[in-house]
């Protein structure tokens, strides 16, 4: 499975941003999807993630009420819906996918957001 991040750049503090994933080359709607981030000098943590049909969400506390995951399964595509933001959300964003019963096995390239103040 390859998966292809876009959708980052540079935005004002209270700004909005939408990060899509495409994957290609699997079975995408048998994945389980996640966002995770990675800020200068830290780890790289996790986000939020969905199931394979989209009807299951998690988010990290940090990013829950302002951030919203999705996915089309048609299009192949998972998305990260980012209100709100903040100048600690400012990071590398990297998609990843799970196979069934499977750790997150896929990584995107990552796309670099920030957010000034």
């Amino acid at each position: 499975v390859q998966l292809q991040a876009s959708g980052g750049g540079l935005v004002q503090a209270g700004g909005s941003l939408r990060l899509s994933c495409a994957a290609s080359g699997g079975a995408f709607s048998s994945y389980g999807m996640g966002w995770f981030r990675q800020a200068p000098g830290k780890e790289r943590v996790f986000v939020a993630r969905i199931n394979e049909s989209g009807g299951s969400t998690t988010y990290a506390h940090s990013v829950e009420g302002r951030f919203t995951i999705s996915r089309d399964n048609v299009k192949n595509t998972v998305y990260l819906e980012m209100n709100s933001l903040e100048p600690e959300d400012t990071a590398v964003y990297y998609c990843a996918a799970a196979p069934p019963m499977r750790p997150y096995a896929y990584w995107g390239q990552g796309t670099l957001v920030t957010v000034s103040s």
